[in-house]
């Protein structure tokens, strides 16, 4: 097509051009294009990113830990080494990083990226506090034009999810009246470890800690396998948010998927006692959320820890789902776990002759791989399902939670502001403290 034919043909169609940006009307955007990607922590869920990446470019590796780049550079050759992810995430012709740091700099290290223009993928939780999480939401919002972001709640992408959110908003279980998602593990710990030792010559320990507190080095905090290495350190308060973060960032998101829920309005939580080292292991908090355009205001609960909601039915043994969800409608309840679903009716008068189940062509379509939605993302649409929006106001909720339990008492929550209103006290509790040289917002 000839200049004078493209004006031409532009012209005819009027409104119904679309103009596309300099860089995806050439091709510089287009999905056949590799991404130049740094992946930083390149051992635990780094090591579960290898098989994806390869389809990238790898061009830099970060980590704390010396020892563990001569592996990743047999999959990555060529790739450039960092040690401090500070300086990773300035190399030039980065368009990408992927984060599988410490739970305590999971963060530091979006933010930064997310300053210099960089799609984002970040394991999970985003972030540890309020404060974090609704700063990276922000940013990410006023960016969404520009990058991409996925939290890395991999277990989204199962169908189950769709299913059950497509059964809660259809009308199966009636009108919506309460949701719960709870996990049953327990690691109990009773403090910081004590000095031990030195750490190795090849690993930067200070790195490590980032923006937390200095703790005495101990190897006990790396002491575990490739695939749960976190559960050493992500249940003490300067390192992680216990399960909170971790599980239940998975689990909640079973529910959250379906409710279609902002900020809550009020906090209520209680569990085992204050142990000021250590994130609690029996914890149950609840949040009550306003109505929307389809549903009437719901409380929505977490338990963990062999905390559980009442169960429906005395011959149901809620245990036996390690993690799981329930709804609770007006006519029935759903019970749900990652990849299974039941109903179970409220009493026997219940008719659900009324709900018409989706044929297969209406259905929610597969996700596909959860990874490669966000490859496609940063290349193309910047859509993700687990964008640091959708994600942000989950990950935010669950903060509150803990935040509701260190105050020991209910507290009232403006989402818009983000300030807690009848405890002015317990705002203290929505940050953290950073080390001098690791701010947020670098």
């Amino acid at each position: 097509m000839n200049r004078r034919h493209f004006i031409k043909s532009a012209s005819a169609t009027g409104a119904g051009l679309l103009l596309l940006k300099s860089s995806t009307l050439f091709g510089q955007n287009t999905p056949s294009k590799k991404l130049n990607i740094a992946l930083i922590g390149v051992w635990g869920r780094g090591l579960a990113h290898y098989e994806g990446l390869k389809k990238e470019n790898v061009v830099a590796l970060c980590d704390v830990n010396e020892l563990r780049f001569p592996n990743a550079l047999k999959e990555f050759p060529g790739a450039k080494t960092y040690t401090d992810w500070r300086k990773c995430i300035d190399q030039k012709g980065l368009d990408a990083v992927v984060i599988c740091t410490a739970d305590h700099t999971h963060a530091h290290a979006a933010m930064w990226a997310m300053n210099r223009d960089l799609h984002v993928y970040c394991e999970k939780p985003i972030g540890m506090t309020v404060e974090e999480v609704r700063t990276l939401r922000a940013t990410y919002l006023s960016k969404r034009n520009k990058i991409a972001t996925q939290a890395g709640t991999q277990r989204h992408a199962m169908p189950n999810f769709d299913r059950v959110k497509e059964l809660v908003r259809d009308g199966a279980i009636g009108d919506l009246r309460g949701a719960f998602a709870w996990g049953n593990r327990e690691l109990p710990r009773p403090g910081y470890l004590p000095l031990e030792g030195e750490p190795p010559a090849t690993f930067h320990y200070d790195l490590w800690l980032g923006p937390s507190p200095h703790h005495p080095y101990n190897p006990g905090y790396f002491s575990g396998n490739a695939g749960a290495n976190c559960l050493q350190w992500n249940m003490y308060w300067d390192f992680g948010t216990g399960q909170v973060g971790d599980m239940g960032n998975h689990t909640m998101d079973l529910v959250w998927n379906a409710i279609d829920a902002t900020h809550p309005t009020a906090i209520e939580a209680k569990g085992e006692a204050l142990n000021p080292d250590v994130t609690p292991v029996k914890l149950e908090a609840h949040f009550d959320h306003p109505a929307n355009s389809w549903r009437g205001p719901i409380r929505v609960s977490w338990y963990q820890g062999g905390a559980l909601p009442t169960s429906p039915k005395r011959w149901i043994d809620l245990k036996t789902l390690g993690h799981g969800g329930m709804f609770k409608g007006s006519k029935g309840i759903l019970l749900a776990e990652f990849n299974s679903r039941m109903i179970i009716p409220t009493d026997d008068k219940i008719d659900f002759a009324g709900y018409k189940p989706r044929t297969e062509d209406t259905v929610t379509p597969p996700l596909g791989n959860f990874q490669e939605q966000w490859f496609r993302a940063c290349k193309t649409d910047l859509k993700t399902s687990c964008n640091f929006d959708y994600n942000g106001l989950m990950t935010e909720q669950m903060a509150l939670g803990l935040v509701a339990y260190r105050a020991g008492k209910r507290l009232e929550y403006d989402g818009k502001t983000g300030r807690i209103t009848n405890a002015p006290e317990a705002n203290a509790l929505l940050g953290r403290k950073y080390r001098d040289g690791w701010p947020l917002n670098g």
